[in-house]
């Protein structure tokens, strides 16, 4: 007998759940929940992923598994590898619309944190992060947009600058969450550029103040008037 045709796709199914979970976050998120927002019964869930954690399992092996096509596909749409860069970086803030989504998706990193099936995937999307991000940094160097560097320490600054932005975000709550990261990753990316790019705020940088001769570092002159 040919079985049935599926007409809802796990992937479609991943991406209400994450839906649910932004919403409620994971402690409250239910199979019949997310049926309810895909359009199929708690029971065929269970069929497809077993149980709440197989569910939830499945929603972080997708997003390891999206992690290089993300970049590529930053990539491919922008000629640029720092634009490339920047645009990989936010994508992620499309999952957080408002300060409350955030929390529900932290709420989702306990889970990383405190379960090993969890952590080992969540550790395997940070490896892939940061290659994405040094992949890209290596191309930005190549094409003169940035000064050598170490690219592996500056991957890691990166990761570390965007996911605090977004906390800051929604602390601060001010502007939506994209550009609040891409302001940020500016700021840090800023002394690494090539050329005489001006600096954010639109003033003029102060030259270095050269050392003393003992070591010490002097005092920059005061600004005039």
């Amino acid at each position: 007998m040919t079985p049935r045709p599926r007409t809802v796709s796990d992937g479609e199914i991943l991406e209400g759940a994450v839906r649910v979970i932004s919403r409620i976050g994971p402690g409250r998120l239910t199979l019949a929940r997310v049926g309810a927002e895909v359009g199929l019964s708690a029971a065929t869930l269970v069929q497809r992923f077993g149980s709440k954690r197989g569910l939830l399992l499945a929603i972080v092996e997708s997003a390891v598994g999206s992690v290089e096509r993300r970049f590529a596909a930053a990539a491919a749409a922008h000629g640029s590898p720092l634009e490339a860069l920047l645009a990989a970086a936010v994508e992620m803030t499309r999952y957080v619309a408002t300060p409350e989504e955030l929390a529900h998706h932290l709420a989702f990193l306990q889970l990383d944190l405190g379960d090993p099936d969890f952590h080992r995937l969540a550790l395997e999307h940070a490896r892939r992060t940061l290659a994405g991000y040094r992949g890209l940094l290596d191309a930005a160097v190549a094409a003169g947009e940035l000064a050598r560097c170490d690219t592996a320490a500056l991957a890691h600054a990166i990761d570390a600058v965007a996911g605090g932005s977004l906390i800051n975000w929604a602390i601060h709550r001010k502007g939506p969450a994209e550009a609040w990261v891409r302001r940020d990753l500016a700021t840090l990316l800023a002394p690494y550029r090539r050329g005489a790019a001006p600096p954010l705020n639109g003033s003029t940088p102060s030259p270095p103040v050269p050392p003393r001769p003992d070591g010490r570092r002097r005092r920059p002159p005061a600004p005039p008037g």
